[in-house]
C-alpha cells in the first residue's frame, strides 16, 4: 500500500487543484444522493401521515419538493463536473508518470536498458500505467469520499433521529464493507496478477508472430505459433473471467451489506417510534438514507478486484521513477588520446574479472585492434570506455578527462559505439541515416555511403528512398550492418568504438570498409573489437586480451 500512496501523492502533486475539485464533488455528489433518498422518504410518509390525520391542508409541500428538485438536479450536475475534473486529472498526470518512467530508463544503466528493449517489457511500461489511473478514481477517491459522507450521515441521523439508527448504519457498513473487502482482495491479488502477466504473455506471443510470420511460414511452424498464442489467450480469458466472477460476488456482498444495514436501521426506526422517541417519519428518513449510503461502498468491488495489479505496478513504477536523472557534469574536449590505465572490468551484474589490469592509449588518427577469444571482455571494454560499463578499478580517461566526469550530452558528441547488434528500424534509408545526422542533405548521404560501399547496392534500387523493415527485413545481413555503420559514421565522432564492424563481409568489401571508415574520419581515434584477420591488419596496433 505505501507504493500506491506515492503513486497517488505523485498524481497529486500534478493536478491539485483539479483532483482536489473533484474529491469535494464527490462528497457533495454523495451527500446529494442521502439527502434526496432520505428526505424523499421523510417526505412520503410525512406527507401520509398527516393526510390520515386530517391534515393534509396545511402540510407544506412546496419546500421539501423544491428541496428534493435541488437535491436531484444538483447532484447529476456535481457527477458530471466530478468525473470530467477527476478522470482529466487523472489522465494528464499519468502522461506526466510515463515521461518520468521513461526518463528513469534513459537513466538507467546500459545492461538494464538492453533488458528493457524487448516487447514484453515494453508492453509492461505501458500496462503499469494503464493499471495505475485506477488508483485515484478507484481506490483513493471513493474511499475517502465515502468515509467522510459516512461520518457525516452518522452526525446528521444522531441529530435527526437518533444515536442507535446513526450507530448501526455507521458501523454496520464499515464493518460489513472491510470484511467484504479484506476478503475479496485475499482471492483476487494474485488472481489479478496472474490475469495480467496472463495479458502480457498473450501480446508477446502475438506481436512475436506477426514480426516472424515469415520465418514461421518457412519452416513450417506458423500453425503452431498460432496455437501458442490461442493457448495464451484462452488463459488470459479464463483468469479475466474468474477475476470478473470475484468482483459480481463482491458486489453482490456488498449489496447484502446494504439491505441488512437498511433493513436494521428500519427495525431499530419502527421500534423507537412505536416507544413514541421519533416520529414515523423520522424512521422512514434513517431507513432511506441508509439505502442511499450503499452507494458509497459498491465502487470499490472493482477497486477490491484490481488490488493486486494496481499494488504491483505501483512497486514497478515507484522503483523506475525514483531512479534521478544524472545531474549535469562538465563538457570535456576530446582534443587528446584515450588513456586506458590499470582498468579491472566485472563481468555485467557480477564481480567475476573479466579484464584485469590492462592499460594502452590511442592518439588521434591511430587504430587499435583488441584481439582474444570470445568472452575475454573485448566489447565489455567497448562499453566501459564509451561510459556503459562501470569501471572496477583504474581509469578511463579521453581529453584528460575521466570517462565519468563527461557530460552526457558531450560524450555522445564525441564518442560513438557501433555493437555487435544495431537497430535498424522500419523507414526509408535516408530517415534511417538521418537519425544520427537530422540535418544532412542527399549529397552527404551518398558519401557515407560510398565509405561504406553500400551505395552501388542502394542504387540499383530506389536509392534513398529504399524501404526497409523493422530489424532491417530487406538488406542482408551484411547490408544491414553497413547502414548502421553508416549511421555511426556520419555523427562524425572524435573516438569511434567498432564491435566486429566487418561481420558478414567478404575480405575485399571488409578491406574496402574499412578503408572508407578511416577516409571519413582521417583524425578519429578507431578502437576496434576484431575477430578476422583483415581487421587486424588494418590496425596500427594489435592488444590482445588473455
Amino acid at each position: 500500500m505505501t507504493a500506491l500512496w506515492h503513486i497517488f501523492r505523485l498524481i497529486l502533486r500534478e493536478q491539485p487543484a483539479a483532483l482536489w475539485r473533484g474529491a469535494l464533488l464527490s462528497l457533495v455528489v454523495l451527500l446529494m444522493g442521502v439527502a434526496l433518498l432520505g428526505l424523499s422518504g421523510w417526505f412520503i410518509t410525512a406527507a401520509a401521515a398527516a393526510g390520515l390525520a386530517g391534515l393534509g391542508a396545511v402540510f407544506d409541500v412546496f419546500r421539501p419538493s423544491a428541496m428534493v428538485r435541488f437535491l436531484a438536479l444538483g447532484r447529476a450536475a456535481a457527477r458530471y463536473g466530478e468525473r470530467v475534473l477527476t478522470h482529466d486529472a487523472t489522465l494528464r498526470a499519468l502522461e506526466v508518470l510515463r515521461l518520468r518512467l521513461l526518463a528513469g530508463f534513459m537513466a538507467a544503466s546500459h545492461a538494464r536498458m538492453i533488458r528493457i528493449r524487448g516487447a514484453q517489457a515494453l508492453n509492461r511500461l505501458t500496462a503499469d500505467i494503464d493499471a495505475l489511473d485506477g488508483v485515484p478514481l478507484r481506490l483513493i477517491l471513493p474511499v475517502t469520499a465515502g468515509v467522510l459522507t459516512q461520518l457525516v450521515a452518522f452526525a446528521v441521523l444522531w441529530w435527526l433521529v437518533g444515536l442507535p439508527v446513526a450507530a448501526w448504519i455507521l458501523v454496520g457498513y464499515v464493518a460489513g464493507t472491510a470484511l467484504v473487502f479484506w476478503r475479496t482482495v485475499r482471492h483476487t491479488a494474485a488472481l489479478s496478477r496472474r490475469a495480467e502477466a496472463a495479458a502480457q504473455a498473450f501480446r508477446s506471443r502475438l506481436i512475436d508472430l506477426v514480426r516472424a510470420r515469415s520465418d514461421l511460414a518457412i519452416y513450417g511452424r506458423l500453425a503452431a505459433q498460432a496455437q501458442h498464442v490461442q493457448a495464451a489467450d484462452d488463459r488470459r480469458r479464463d483468469l479475466r473471467h474468474r477475476q470478473d466472477r470475484a468482483e459480481r460476488r463482491a458486489g453482490a456482498a456488498l449489496q447484502a451489506v446494504g439491505a441488512l444495514v437498511a433493513g436494521g436501521a428500519l427495525w431499530i426506526g419502527v421500534a423507537l417510534a412505536q416507544v413514541g422517541d421519533i416520529t414515523p417519519a423520522l424512521a422512514a428518513l434513517g431507513f432511506f438514507a441508509a439505502l442511499a449510503l450503499a452507494e458509497t461502498v459498491l465502487p470499490l468491488r472493482r477497486a477490491a478486484s484490481d488490488l493486486g495489479r494496481m499494488i504491483e505496478a505501483a512497486r514497478r513504477v515507484s522503483r523506475d521513477i525514483a531512479t534521478p536523472l544524472p545531474a549535469a557534469r562538465a563538457a570535456g574536449s576530446a582534443e587528446g588520446d584515450l588513456q586506458i590505465e590499470d582498468v579491472t572490468l566485472h563481468r555485467p551484474m557480477t564481480r567475476t574479472p573479466i579484464v584485469s589490469t590492462l592499460s594502452l592509449s590511442v592518439a588521434p588518427g591511430e587504430c587499435i585492434a583488441i584481439t582474444g577469444p570470445s568472452g575475454k571482455g573485448k566489447s565489455t571494454l567497448l562499453l566501459a570506455v564509451a561510459g556503459l560499463h562501470p569501471v572496477a578499478a583504474g581509469r578511463i580517461a579521453l581529453g584528460g578527462l575521466p570517462i565519468t566526469d563527461w557530460g552526457e550530452t558531450a560524450l555522445r558528441r564525441h564518442v560513438t559505439l557501433l555493437p555487435q547488434r544495431s537497430a535498424l528500424m522500419a523507414g526509408t534509408v535516408a530517415e534511417t541515416l538521418r537519425l544520427a545526422a537530422p540535418e544532412a542533405g542527399d549529397e552527404t548521404l551518398w558519401q557515407v555511403l560510398e565509405a561504406v560501399r553500400l551505395a552501388p547496392v542502394l542504387r540499383a534500387r530506389d536509392g534513398l528512398e529504399t524501404k526497409i523493415g523493422t530489424r532491417g527485413a530487406g538488406l542482408s545481413g551484411g547490408e544491414g550492418r553497413r547502414l548502421a555503420l553508416a549511421r555511426a559514421l556520419l555523427r562524425r565522432p572524435k573516438l569511434l568504438l567498432l564491435d566486429e564492424p566487418t561481420e558478414g563481409l567478404d575480405d575485399p568489401t571488409a578491406g574496402a570498409v574499412l578503408e572508407g571508415i578511416r577516409g571519413w574520419l582521417p583524425r578519429a581515434a578507431i578502437l576496434i573489437a576484431a575477430h578476422r584477420g583483415v581487421e587486424k591488419a588494418f590496425a596500427d596496433r594489435v592488444v590482445g586480451l588473455e
